[in-house]
């Protein structure tokens, strides 16, 4: 069963980092492409960046520059560096695979940037 959990956020205040990870398991990590999404109080979710197979990363325009997707396939987890976080960064951020047609997604954890 394909499982991701979340783990990472936090309460930081602007300017400051956090890293999230996503730990995957049951299905075969090292050939799926990852994602993060997230997604604000009344919004919709998302595409924040996205890391494929062969580790070709993407970002949205929004944090370009501030966030590095990395995965590790030794470890199945995808990472999201997140440095000089914003309050406009706040929202629940949650890991997302295709897998056979399917959408994955893990629970999310929540960032907050506020001073």
């Amino acid at each position: 069963q394909v499982q991701l959990v979340e783990s990472g956020g936090g309460l930081v205040q602007p300017g400051w980092s956090l890293r999230l990870s996503c730990a995957a398991s049951g299905f075969d990590f090292r050939l799926n492409d990852m994602d993060w999404y997230r997604q604000a109080p009344g919004k919709e979710r998302e595409l924040v960046a996205s890391i494929t197979s062969r580790f070709y990363t993407s970002y949205a325009d929004s944090v370009k520059g501030r966030f590095t997707i990395s995965r590790s396939n030794m470890k199945n987890t995808v990472y999201l560096q997140m440095n000089r976080l914003e309050p406009e960064d706040t929202a629940v951020y949650y890991c997302n695979t295709k897998d056979l047609g399917t959408d994955y997604w893990g629970q999310g954890t929540q960032v907050t940037v506020s001073s």
